[in-house]
């Protein structure tokens, strides 16, 4: 049986470095139908429920202009998720991986980013498909998803070089 926050064979802990603040803001709270990792799908689903996403009083007016697209980025803190593991066993069948090379919610900073469909904004709530967080979720940002996204601002070089510029020696 799968338990939650458990170190499955392989997988390695490591004591972590002090923390030092980058100086993020939670600008709202996601809240969906799932209380525990063990419910939540393991990633969001574009038919799965709709959720909602409470934005913070003074973040209201950023939600101006979201509504034309048809899919956000929603970019959350997995404030439940271990932090410590840098290999781990998603199988949980003796085999590991290291922890950047999979989408786990356990990371060194648990950032979580979902792709979901835009439903309805009301007011100082977004309503979205394709989410697979726990109820409660601290909310980080919420993005256009790039690939309908045409940036406003005039064109500059580095938008069209395919080449990266040298190294500096």
């Amino acid at each position: 049986m799968v338990r939650e926050n458990e170190i499955r064979a392989g997988e390695v802990a490591i004591d972590l470095p002090p923390a030092t603040d980058g100086g993020l803001i939670f600008i709202g709270r996601i809240r969906t139908p799932w209380t525990s990792r063990m419910l939540a799908p393991r990633q969001g689903r574009a038919d799965g429920p709709v959720c909602r996403i409470e934005i913070f009083a003074p973040w209201v007016p950023a939600l101006e202009g979201l509504g034309r697209y048809a899919r956000i980025e929603v970019i959350y803190w997995l404030h439940l998720s271990r932090r410590d593991l840098v290999r781990q066993s998603p199988a949980n069948d003796g085999s590991v991986r290291g922890t950047f090379s999979l989408r786990s919610p356990v990371r060194p900073n648990p950032l979580g980013t979902s792709i979901a469909t835009l439903v309805a904004i009301e007011g100082d709530t977004v309503l979205v498909r394709g989410l697979d967080c726990l109820d409660g979720t601290p909310l980080l940002d919420l993005k256009p998803d790039r690939t309908l996204f045409t940036p406003v601002a005039p064109p500059r070089r580095g938008d069209f070089e395919t080449e990266a510029p040298p190294a500096d020696g």
